[in-house]
Order: structure tokens, then sequence, then C-alpha cells
């Protein structure tokens, strides 16, 4: 090998040996820092549970179903099941129809504006099916309940009287919710914590790269490239004046 390749070859391996020192470094700050990254990321932990508990309020969800037919006599074949999967994606767009909307308000008696309205309602369509689920949300149960239900109701009516076909079945009447669906403490405390953990490292991590201060005989050397012909003991200032006293 000639002396360039030598050279090369020191250098790759003087490279390494730095990044396996700065690796090893970081892994001991981070250890040095550990209590105080677990102490940041259990206190966010508890801030998210205390604002999932007293601040957000719990939501609940109630699912209805619509069942698409489309059919004139009791045969069933291919054509109709693809027509009906085909109707059922398009009855999607009855939903947030304002007709549709209008009359789920003034049955309901109801105040919120279209957009709140649509908010509070999902679809769902599984796939290869002829169900369309209806998932109402909102933080009164019983108004989940009745939302999603009327508003199945009424999207079927309005389905018979405007797109000249056969009034779809209520597949699934909405169960009242016994509990909330939304928020869930378990996994924002998990976020919080998570949060807490990325966001301690991310500091460490920072003030470690830009801390550029010589510590010991090592980081002369990586540094200011300076070989180390000896050390001195570190003397105290305090013990040589107690001396220069007692000597006195």
């Amino acid at each position: 090998m000639d002396q360039a390749g030598e050279l090369q070859l020191v250098e790759n391996r003087t490279d390494d040996d730095e990044l396996e020192i700065d690796l090893i470094a970081l892994m001991y700050r981070l250890l040095e820092n550990a209590l105080w990254i677990i102490l940041t990321s259990v206190i966010l932990a508890v801030i998210a549970g205390l604002i999932t508990v007293f601040l957000i309020k719990p939501k609940y969800s109630a699912t209805s179903g619509l069942y698409v037919v489309n059919r004139q006599d009791s045969a069933i074949n291919l054509s109709d099941l693809q027509i009906g999967s085909s109707l059922t994606s398009d009855y999607s767009e009855v939903f947030s129809n304002w007709h549709v909307q209008e009359t789920v308000l003034q049955r309901l008696g109801l105040d919120y504006t279209y957009d709140a309205l649509e908010g509070m309602i999902s679809l769902k369509n599984p796939t290869n099916t002829r169900i369309l689920y209806i998932t109402a949300t909102s933080i009164s149960p019983d108004e989940a309940k009745v939302l999603a239900d009327t508003y199945a109701q009424v999207a079927r009516e309005f389905i018979a009287a405007t797109m000249d076909t056969q009034q779809p079945s209520i597949f699934m009447e909405a169960l009242w919710p016994s509990k909330p669906s939304s928020p869930n403490l378990i996994k924002n405390i998990v976020i919080g914590f998570a949060a807490g953990f990325v966001l301690s490292c991310g500091i460490v991590l920072l003030t470690f790269l830009v801390d550029d201060r010589v510590r010991n005989s090592e980081d002369v050397e990586k540094y200011l490239s300076i070989p180390i012909l000896g050390m001195m003991p570190e003397q105290k200032a305090g013990r040589q004046n107690r001396r220069v006293r007692n000597q006195a």
C-alpha cells in the first residue's frame, strides 16, 4: 500500500474514533440527566392527564345504519349488488345536503349551523357492502343517539323523494352511549409522557452539541490537536492561604 493510501486509512480511522467517542459522550450526558428527563416526562404526562380530565369536555358517539336496497323483486343478482354499492357512495352525499340538515334541525329543535351539524356527523361504508353507518358525536349522550336516528330517518325519506329509488331500510338503530368516546385519557397521558421525553432529550442533545468547553486532557487533544506531556494536580487557593497564615 502506498503512502497516500496509508494516510487515508489513518484519517478514516481517526474520524471513526472521534464519532464513537462523541456517541459515547452523548450517551453519558443522557445518563447524567436521566432523572431530569424522567421527571420532565412525568410532569408533562400529569399535565396532559389534568387537561384531559378537567378542561376537555367528554363527547359521546352513537351509530345508526342504513341498508341500501335496489331490487324490484326477491331475486338478487350480481348487478343488484354492484348497483347497490354505487348507490351507497351516492347516498353519502345526501348527508351534506342543506335540505336534510335543515329538516333534522327542525325536527329536533336544534340551533346548530349547517357546518357545525355536518362536523358532528361521520359516515362509514364498509368495503363491498351496501351498509352505510351514520355516527353522531355530541357532548350529550341523549343528543348523540337522537341525532343519529333522526339523520338516518330524514336521509332515507329524502333519498326516496328526490332520487326516484326505493327507500333504504333502517339496518340498525343507535344505542344510547354509556361511556364517552373521547377524549382518551390513557392515550393523552402516553402522548404527554412521550412529548416530555422527546423534548427533554432534545434539550440535552442541543446543549451537548453547543458545549465546546474543554473538560479533560482528551478534549485538549481532540480540539487543539496538542499532545499531552503531563498534568499537574489541582490546588485550591483556600488551602494555600491557610498554610501561609499558619506559618506566619
